[in-house]
Order: C-alpha cells, then sequence, then structure tokens
C-alpha cells in the first residue's frame, strides 16, 4: 500500500456551528458582515452574507478564512510579517493568490489540529476580528 497522508477536517456541523455563533455575535453590533468557514485546504464549507453586509465583504471573508487555513495563521499576523521582511513583503501579496493581511481571518483547531479556518468581512479589521473570535467560541 501506497504512503498517505490524512488530514482531519472540520465537519459541516461544526462550521455552521461557527457561522451562527458569530452571526449571534454579529446582530449585536450595528454593522453587517459575511462571514465564511472553510475545511483544513482552504475549500468553502459554510458561508452567510448578513442582510445589509457589503457586497465585496463576501470574496474579502472567504480569502480571510483561505488565507488563515492555508498558513496556519490569523491573518492579521501577515501585516507583520511582511514589516519584518523586505523579500516576502514584496513578493507575497502578487505571489500568494488570495493572501489577506489584514485581520478577520483564524485558523479553526481542534485537538491541536487546524480543521478549517473562519473569515469575517464587513467593518473594520478589529470589529471583523472580534466577530471571528465570537465565531470560534462555539468550540467546545
Amino acid at each position: 500500500m501506497p504512503n498517505v497522508q490524512r488530514r482531519t477536517s472540520i465537519s459541516d456541523e461544526l462550521a455552521w456551528k461557527i457561522v451562527d455563533a458569530a452571526h449571534d455575535a454579529a446582530k449585536q453590533t450595528e454593522k453587517r458582515f459575511a462571514i465564511s468557514v472553510v475545511d483544513e485546504s482552504g475549500n468553502l464549507k459554510a458561508f452567510l452574507r448578513q442582510d445589509g453586509s457589503k457586497l465585496n465583504a463576501v470574496q474579502v471573508s472567504q480569502d480571510k478564512a483561505y488565507t488563515a487555513a492555508s498558513s496556519a495563521m490569523p491573518t492579521e499576523q501577515w501585516s507583520e510579517v511582511l514589516k519584518k521582511d523586505e523579500v516576502i513583503a514584496a513578493g507575497a501579496p502578487t505571489a500568494i493568490s488570495r493572501l489577506v493581511t489584514m485581520g478577520g481571518g483564524l485558523p479553526i483547531t481542534v485537538d491541536g489540529e487546524i480543521v478549517g479556518a473562519i473569515g469575517v468581512s464587513g467593518a473594520h479589521w478589529t470589529d471583523d476580528v472580534k466577530i471571528a473570535e465570537a465565531g470560534l467560541s462555539a468550540i467546545s
């Protein structure tokens, strides 16, 4: 038998719990968001565009989730990486497809493994982070 690598992935049930928790948190604000959850490979698993959220938030939320899943770190850490390394800063924005460097994308970790990521867009990136964090509160 050939060697294979197995990956643990987020279930659709957990993906929707995360979206629901983020949605509930967002409803407590005056702002409206797009909320995306991707699996460990960056493929869309669950998505909600709240009524009144901006059209561009759809793509940005999905790209934030993709960035967090593919890099295994929160999207806002990318801005620090780019500040510290001018070679990466010069190449990454054009060489890494779907790279988003503002906050709002967070990896989803279960039992020490990244199983997916959440991406939120719709307001200032600091607000997006708060809603993404609220989504992760659904993990028990």
